[in-house]
């Protein structure tokens, strides 16, 4: 299980900005947030799912996808920003606070990678 960073290699025949954009509308028309910037054969894509839960707690932790082409082919790059920060500060959480703290944020994670499986195989779609 990747957990902190995963890897693919998509062969397609959409340019970059055409799958950037295409991935961008599927997020969007999921009502995800999101924003990205394409340049010199690369895009970086920001996207995060609005919810009560998320609001109050590691609000700014988003799912980034990092697109590059090369040759025939476009690698993505996907992580969570903040994922490491948002941990440590679970463990505070725990240790200072409340349980409830852990109960919260060590599903989100476990969620979280899911969410990622889950939209890398719509990506892998989308890209076909």
């Amino acid at each position: 299980m990747e957990i902190f960073k995963k890897d693919r290699v998509l062969q397609t025949s959409k340019d970059l900005n055409q799958l950037v954009n295409d991935f961008s509308a599927y997020l969007k028309n999921a009502n995800w947030k999101v924003q990205n910037n394409t340049q010199n054969g690369k895009a970086i894509l920001q996207a995060q799912k609005a919810g009560i839960l998320r609001d109050i707690i590691a609000a700014d932790r988003a799912l980034t996808f990092v697109f590059e082409k090369n040759d025939d082919n476009i690698n993505v790059h996907v992580g969570v920003a903040k994922l490491l920060q948002n941990l440590g500060i679970t463990a505070i959480e725990t240790i200072l606070l409340s349980e409830i703290f852990l109960v919260i944020d060590v599903p989100e994670i476990a969620w979280t990678d899911h969410v990622e499986n889950g939209l890398l195989k719509q990506l892998e779609q989308i890209a076909h």
